[in-house]
């Protein structure tokens, strides 16, 4: 199991500082559990810290007053999120569940606004973050309104692989089918499709609470349109 030492230590930001400013940071970030389904951000509350997913897994999305939801992306361990709207004062405009029991570590706003104005190092590991969670976001509105399942889960899945936003993503994706869907959007029997359609094309490997990427390249150029990408 991951320390939150370890998650601090090797997180991207981490290496753009001065040693006695990571070591002040360090005394000031704490670690937090969100069981299962539990609010790791929720929309409407303060956006008082910076948050880093230490093992787990939380979802973003909104939800309408009708209870229809969506989803944006997933955190997995290693990524860190929140920050654009630490960028303003205000409060959180959607909510992050987490799909399973999650640790997290909590960087307050006091620190990451330190950190802002004092390290040039900081400030230039942001631009990087802020601009891949920007091209994630429109690859995002680009699968949702033209692309079928299949290559929804495919494209969902390749994003999950971004170094600048998950630099410790591995081949294997502890992700069940039910997570996967949520991620995605899409409900698990149709998820679950999707993935052994995948699979059935070399593209992943599909096990028990898991799936292996095979052709990561193959995932993001994946567009359904003729069965391979």
């Amino acid at each position: 199991m991951q320390t939150l030492d370890e998650m601090l230590r090797g997180s991207l930001w981490a290496a753009t500082l001065e040693p006695g400013q990571f070591e002040e940071a360090r005394r000031e970030i704490y670690e937090r559990y969100v069981p299962l389904g539990g609010h790791a951000l929720r929309a409407g509350d303060p956006a008082d810290h910076w948050i880093g997913v230490i093992e787990g897994l939380v979802k973003m999305s909104v939800t309408r007053a009708d209870g229809r939801q969506a989803s944006f992306t997933g955190v997995t361990a290693g990524g860190w999120a929140g920050e654009g709207s630490l960028l303003r004062v205000g409060p959180w405009r959607y909510d992050g569940i987490a799909v399973r029991p999650t640790r997290l570590a909590c960087m307050p706003r006091v620190t990451f606004e330190r950190l802002l104005s004092s390290s040039l190092g900081f400030n230039r590991f942001l631009l990087q973050h802020l601009n891949a969670r920007l091209s994630l976001f429109i690859g995002l509105v680009e699968f949702d309104r033209l692309l079928g399942p299949d290559a929804r889960v495919a494209r969902c899945l390749a994003s999950l692989f971004d170094r600048d936003l998950y630099p410790t993503a591995g081949p294997v994706l502890r992700l069940n089918q039910e997570e996967v869907g949520l991620l995605s959007g899409l409900s698990r029997q149709r998820a679950n499709a999707a993935l052994h359609r995948l699979a059935a094309q070399g593209l992943l490997q599909v096990d028990f609470g898991s799936v292996t990427v095979l052709d990561l390249g193959g995932l993001r150029r994946y567009d359904g349109s003729a069965g391979r990408p």
